[in-house]
């Protein structure tokens, strides 16, 4: 909790600040910097400043991450979440999209399992 704490007491975090904190990797942050997930300034020095308000922006685009949604609708949706964990109704056109599409996904690939399952019963027999 001291690096939350010394985090919170800065205006602006450092990568690895927001890495620690949110339990990503620096590599990740800046892969989602260079996606326009998040927004970073720079210092004199070229180093990426985050106000800290993005560590609630990468836990929420883990969040998001998780339920296999791609980093595309991630970017529309980040204007549906006000709070970590918390979806407002203005994404559910989008997320109902995505759950019709992994749908005709798990059914594409239940055809191909009982294809694949009657060669194997046809061999055996």
């Amino acid at each position: 909790m001291a690096e939350a704490s010394r985090v919170t007491a800065n205006r602006t975090l450092r990568i690895g600040d927001v890495a620690a904190v949110t339990s990503a990797t620096p590599r990740m942050v800046r892969y989602y910097e260079k996606q326009g997930l998040i927004t970073a300034e720079r210092s004199s020095a070229g180093q990426r400043l985050f106000d800290p308000s993005v560590i609630d922006q990468v836990r929420s685009i883990r969040w998001l991450l998780s339920a296999g949604l791609p980093t595309e609708a991630i970017r529309e949706l980040l204007d549906c979440i006000h709070d970590t964990n918390r979806i407002e109704p203005c994404a559910a056109p989008l997320l109902m999209n995505h759950l019709h599409a992994y749908d005709g996904r798990i059914a594409e690939l239940t055809s191909t399992r009982d294809a694949l399952q009657m060669l194997i019963d046809a061999s055996s027999g």
